[in-house]
């Protein structure tokens, strides 16, 4: 496992994992007092948590790993691979998963190969290399569940790329939706660094939950968790258009 990058750039870039959306002492409990996964991926959370490496917060990554056994899913997408450790929880353990997985980082797709291997999965996971924008129309294959855990201000161009490739009844989990609550906020109270990751949520949100031909529900997870499940085979990218 490699380190991404220097201390003073992993504070600023996981910025938010040090704004959780509910109150500390439940935090504390979600975090510290559930199920510990077994020693390998253990391991390697540890190591992504210590290292400041952009990965799902332990509660969010119980959920999911609850989530999947009750789903059973059989084909997984991924859209923010970081060093492999959600891809890795998704499909170790289970031989009848396969995994495609993107990411764009040398340095993380070059750690990931690295987990992926030496947690034995390898063979069941298919990393593309390059920007999702790019890598998503590309793909022929379609899938039953979906994990989008990458640039926030991409999301909402994604997801019509996304649901085109999910099966119907599949679920898509989208990560950090919440900027640490702040994504509530008036925009003049944004730093202007993060309004386009602002709007582009606010517009995901605005688009997505409650949307007639969606099943939609938004969790407290970590930084915001929303589940949206595919339940006909209504064409998204109209969305496209209402871009900015």
């Amino acid at each position: 496992m490699t380190e991404t990058n220097n201390t003073k750039e992993k504070v600023i870039q996981n910025e938010m994992m040090d704004r959780p959306v509910v109150e500390a002492g439940v935090l504390n409990f979600m975090r510290t007092r559930q199920s510990e996964f077994p020693a390998p991926l253990k391991a390697l959370e540890d190591y992504a948590h210590e290292n400041r490496v952009p990965v799902i917060p332990h509660e969010t990554a119980v959920f999911l790993d609850f989530l999947l056994s009750i789903k059973q899913p059989k084909k997984i997408l991924e859209i923010g691979m970081a060093i492999g450790f959600s891809g890795s929880l998704m499909v170790y353990g289970h031989p009848e998963r396969t995994l495609d997985t993107i990411d764009r980082y040398d340095k993380m797709i070059e750690a990931a190969k690295l987990n992926f291997k030496k947690l034995g999965v390898a063979d069941r996971v298919t990393i593309h290399e390059g920007d999702a924008k790019d890598v998503l129309p590309s793909l022929t294959d379609t899938y039953d569940f979906a994990l989008l855990d990458s640039a926030k201000a991409k999301y909402f161009d994604f997801f019509p790329l996304i649901m085109d490739r999910l099966e119907v009844g599949g679920i898509l989990m989208i990560d950090d939706i919440f900027q640490g609550g702040t994504v509530f906020n008036e925009l003049d109270t944004i730093r202007k660094r993060v309004r386009k990751i602002h709007k582009k949520l606010n517009l995901l949100l605005e688009e997505i939950v409650g949307h007639p031909n969606l099943k939609t529900s938004v969790l407290p997870l970590g930084d915001g968790v929303l589940l949206v499940e595919k339940i006909d085979e209504t064409d998204f990218s109209y969305l496209l258009e209402k871009n900015f």
